[in-house]
């Protein structure tokens, strides 16, 4: 029996094998640009793409956004050292904004971003200070960059002010029988107890603490490079005993980092009232810091107040 003819390749269709074996579809006429076909070869999504490119019409899946618009201009950013200068943590928060800012706006051109759209951002974000205050930072880094680098002529945010900061309470500061309900939940020998001691007795930050381990520490002294300033500060605070006898008690063979860490994870952002009801929850670090500076604080004796004669 003899095997049917092979069907004839269509006109202006590449085919191309990659280094690692892969077989790709370009569609090229005469001598202009390449556009790959990434339909299955024989399917009629494959037919359907083949026909798009003859057109001009099919879009390559990896081109990048059309140069002089505002997600071209985030692009160049992330490739400067003004970019990779920034702590890891600040990237990850900017990084954030500039999603939503690539979805909403970034084919604008990067003229069309004026100070009253970034003004606009920030008031759609008014109803969490913070959130307007990280955009603003996020989007004010981007074009003071933008303006150095000569990509415009002037800072559409240079004169946006930030948003006015709710007045609150803020972290609240636990009361002794705040720490006493938690020591009793969650007494010497558990990790949650670890995790306050940490924060109680070396006033270390989150990102800070959560590293701490046993090669930071040498003849009771720990030695740590802060994560905020990308290593360039280092620390050097002593493992007071009361601390010790909790690392002593609470550790298993794992190191500190590891039991500390886990405890983080579950550590809530904001706090919670403790009660007899309900079991103390670990504190976040911003109310355990306050807290400990409070108990620390000598109480200033009482002073004598002069009046004067009429």
């Amino acid at each position: 029996m003899i095997d049917p003819m092979p069907r004839p390749r269509p006109p202006h269709l590449v085919r191309q094998v990659t280094r690692h074996g892969a077989v790709v579809w370009y569609v090229r006429v005469g001598k202009g640009r390449r556009a790959r076909i990434r339909a299955q070869f024989g399917t009629p999504e494959f037919d359907a793409e083949y026909q798009a490119a003859l057109a001009g019409n099919l879009r390559s899946a990896k081109r990048g956004p059309t140069s002089g618009t505002l997600a071209w201009l985030i692009e160049r950013y992330r490739e400067t050292t003004a970019w990779a200068d920034l702590s890891l943590a600040t990237r990850r928060n900017r990084e954030n904004h500039f999603k939503k800012v690539i979805e909403t706006a970034g084919h604008q051109p990067i003229g069309a971003i004026t100070q009253a759209v970034v003004i606009a951002g920030r008031d759609r974000r008014a109803g969490t200070p913070a959130q307007a205050r990280n955009f603003l930072d996020t989007m004010r880094g981007l074009f003071r960059w933008a303006k150095e680098a000569k990509h415009i002529t002037g800072d559409p945010t240079e004169a946006v002010k930030y948003p006015k900061r709710k007045k609150g309470p803020g972290f609240p500061v636990w009361t002794e029988a705040d720490a006493a309900a938690y020591d009793k939940r969650w007494p010497i020998g558990t990790k949650e107890r670890v995790w306050r001691d940490v924060l109680f007795y070396t006033g270390l930050r989150r990102g800070d603490a959560v590293r701490l381990g046993r090669q930071h520490v040498r003849n009771g002294i720990a030695t740590l490079r802060t994560e905020k300033s990308q290593g360039e500060i280092t620390v050097t605070l002593p493992i007071l005993p009361i601390l010790q006898r909790t690392l002593d008690a609470g550790l298993q063979p794992a190191n500190l980092r590891s039991s500390v860490a886990r405890t983080a994870g579950r550590s809530p952002r904001s706090p919670s009232a403790t009660s007899s009801r309900k079991p103390a929850r670990p504190p976040d670090c911003t109310t355990a810091r306050r807290t400990a500076a409070a108990r620390s604080q000598p109480r200033a004796p009482p002073r004598a107040v002069r009046r004067s004669r009429n």
